[in-house]
């Protein structure tokens, strides 16, 4: 089978490449998945150069998110069947087959393309822990949500209005905010070039925003503490600012706000009852048709690296997806 091996770890993907490997053979409990869509997400990119906190051991193949359909099943499994459409979030899914312990998959809701299923658990399960469990965001609130059309942004902005929240989506491009506000529901929009908390306080009367979903950090995060309501939450979801930003803590003590870190994966591990809890949830709304899931564009896995690219230079509206069937 063919897939994306990451053999060295170097800048610009140098130590990337698409090559043949053995098909692997699924033991006692796993199943064989033939992969239909992967999605894209930053830490792949990071890993090609040893800059994420996770660390595989060289080589490896990309990848953490995947849809696609049941090939072959190994002894004991009888939860699924070849053909069965299944989902699940794991790791090297860049390629044509991948070996899954079939507790870790689920079947894929009916109302998702392979490709919506594949970029969906990261992003709404990111969004249902910052937003359900840190937050506790209530109807009525005002959700600020930065980097509204990256995949976890956007998620983000899907689920506040499911939640009956108020939402201004935020961005650094016109183009990307107007097809936000085309395709969701979002109350307002809010360009964050040359500043944006001023706007923030005034579609807010004054008063702030009550939640600030933060993906990006640095300069975004400073002045988030500068339009957060009194009793405000500023929910600390990454860096892709590039620059980890720091906080006197004076100003959260006169603002009388806080400040949640959240690592979706790890509440889940911390808390299993919950964390099968929230994963429960997620798929439930998938299930139901109340998110919508956005993906922005598809590629072979030979174009692997302009895939990687749209993510890097900012280019995406929603979530890119890699298909290995192509």
């Amino acid at each position: 089978m063919r897939a994306l091996v990451v053999e060295e770890l170097l800048p610009d993907y140098a130590g990337v490449r698409v090559k043949d490997i053995p098909l692997p053979e699924p033991g006692p409990g796993d199943v064989r998945v033939k992969i239909r869509a992967a999605a894209v997400n930053f830490p792949d990119l990071m890993q090609t150069r040893g800059e994420h906190q996770h660390k595989p051991a060289l080589p490896f193949i990309g990848g953490m998110e995947m849809a696609g359909e049941v090939d072959a099943v190994g002894e004991g499994v009888t939860t699924f069947k070849p053909g069965d459409e299944v989902c699940a979030g794991g790791r090297g899914v860049f390629a044509e087959y991948a070996i899954f312990p079939a507790a870790a998959l689920r079947l894929k809701p009916k109302r998702l393309s392979f490709a919506q299923a594949a970029g969906y658990p990261v992003a709404y399960l990111t969004a249902y822990v910052a937003l359900k469990r840190c937050a506790d965001a209530q109807p009525g609130e005002w959700v600020l949500v930065h980097g509204a059309a990256g995949g976890v942004g956007l998620a983000a902005v899907d689920y506040a209005k499911v939640l009956g929240c108020k939402v201004i989506a935020a961005s650094a491009s016109d183009e990307k905010l107007a097809v936000i506000q085309r395709e969701y529901d979002v109350d307002a929009v809010v360009n964050v070039t040359g500043g944006f908390r001023e706007r923030v306080k005034e579609l807010t009367g004054g008063r702030g925003a009550d939640v600030i979903y933060d993906p990006v950090g640095g300069d975004i995060f400073d002045e988030s503490t500068r339009c957060i309501a009194f009793g405000g939450r500023i929910l600390s979801i990454g860096f892709t600012s590039g620059r980890l930003p720091t906080l006197p803590v004076n100003i959260a003590l006169i603002k009388g706000f806080s400040v949640h870190g959240v690592r979706a994966g790890e509440y889940g591990r911390q808390f299993p009852e919950k964390g099968r809890e929230n994963n429960e949830a997620i798929w439930k709304l998938a299930e139901e048709g109340a998110v919508n899931p956005r993906v922005d564009r598809e590629y072979a896995l030979d174009d692997w690296r302009e895939a990687y690219e749209t993510l890097a230079r900012r280019k995406v509206v929603g979530k890119t997806i890699i298909r290995p069937d192509l």
